[in-house]
């Protein structure tokens, strides 16, 4: 010890105290008190700041609890509920990780984890909550969907929505679309509730609308004939016996005017299920900070809570001034090889020519 403190007084002219001073001191630990944000506010003030009410939020988190607590030896364990907090406060404002972390006073990195980890439970969950109608719920689908403009057997709307990611490190032109911005093509189904009954988030920006439903295992099931009715789409996609989408030309034909004007009157509510959905969740309009492959577990997770929100009732808004319709977004082809044509003018001519 009398060597070492001898060289240090040689090399710093015998000011050992100086030394001493230049060490790097380990910062004192801070304790934060993180309090319960359901203690401190009210059902609406929860609302405004998570897009749920207590009981909803309350439900989520016996859905997930079991897979968010984590134990520590460490130290005390940040509880599941602040977890859950911390993730739909990211979903409902689409803020930066240290933005949502000091709202309830914990650090960017622990944010982070805490939305990656709620985010994967509520996805692998996706199955009980995102389901296509099959036996007498299908029945009940076509029912609602033929009270709204008269068209028969139809068991979702399907459309795609780009939906904005920050610029990726791998394959970014992949996912430039067509407006010119890098963004996922998701393509989603719902029922005549603004349901979400089947979700794709996998595909890049430029992929088309009609390259997403071809390759789903939705699409496939059609082909296989394992649902008994229709989807109605737009002009982007192809015309099959089991997705009507509408004449680009009617000739002036009465019963084709009044078919394209039920298709659009029913397909509309893809477009108000998008309008929903982004309106609750910010994050999906504004931008995904983040992989294209975890922007597609947020989409899927953002959808599941959509669902749920809807089953319980818990929702933004239904006034039709409140939903944000963008209109169709088309990119019209050329299908070829469609065998739906002569399968639309008999509906077109049985159900809307009188």
């Amino acid at each position: 010890m009398a060597a070492v403190v001898g060289f240090l007084r040689r090399v710093q002219g015998g000011n050992v105290d100086t030394v001493r001073r230049r060490r790097r001191l380990p910062r004192p630990r801070l304790f934060r008190d993180r309090l319960n944000p359901l203690d401190l506010r009210t059902d609406d003030e929860l609302f405004e700041r998570y897009r749920f009410r207590r009981p909803t939020i309350m439900f989520i988190y016996d859905t997930i609890q079991d897979r968010i607590t984590h134990p520590t030896k460490r130290s005390l364990a940040l509880p599941a509920m602040i977890q859950l907090l911390v993730f739909l406060r990211f979903v409902a404002t689409g803020a930066f990780h240290q933005l949502v972390g000091d709202a309830i006073h914990i650090s960017k990195a622990t944010a982070g984890r805490c939305i990656r980890r709620v985010a994967s439970a509520i996805a692998n969950v996706a199955g009980r909550f995102i389901r296509f109608p099959s036996g007498q719920d299908a029945t009940n689908v076509k029912r609602m969907f033929h009270a709204i403009a008269g068209f028969p057997g139809v068991l979702g709307c399907v459309d795609g929505t780009f939906i904005r990611i920050q610029t990726p490190t791998e394959n970014e032109p992949d996912y430039v679309n067509r407006k010119g911005y890098h963004s996922l093509n998701v393509m989603m189904t719902c029922d005549a509730n603004f349901m979400v009954t089947n979700c794709v988030a996998k595909w890049p920006g430029s992929c088309h609308d009609s390259r997403v439903f071809r390759e789903s295992v939705l699409c496939q099931q059609f082909e296989n004939g394992q649902h008994n009715g229709i989807l109605l789409g737009d002009s982007g996609y192809p015309c099959r016996t089991y997705l009507m989408t509408p004449y680009n030309n009617t000739n002036d034909v009465r019963y084709r005017e009044r078919y394209n004007s039920a298709l659009c009157r029913t397909r509309v509510l893809i477009e108000q299920t998008y309008g929903i959905l982004k309106r609750r969740f910010p994050c999906l309009s504004i931008a995904l900070r983040t992989s294209p492959e975890r922007a597609c577990q947020y989409v899927i997770t953002c959808v599941v809570l959509h669902n749920i929100g809807i089953l319980r009732q818990d929702i933004v808004s239904l006034d039709p001034r409140d939903l944000i319709i963008a209109g169709p977004d088309v990119d019209e082809i050329n299908h070829g090889n469609n065998n739906g044509f002569g399968y639309r003018e008999l509906i077109a001519r049985q159900c809307f020519d009188y």
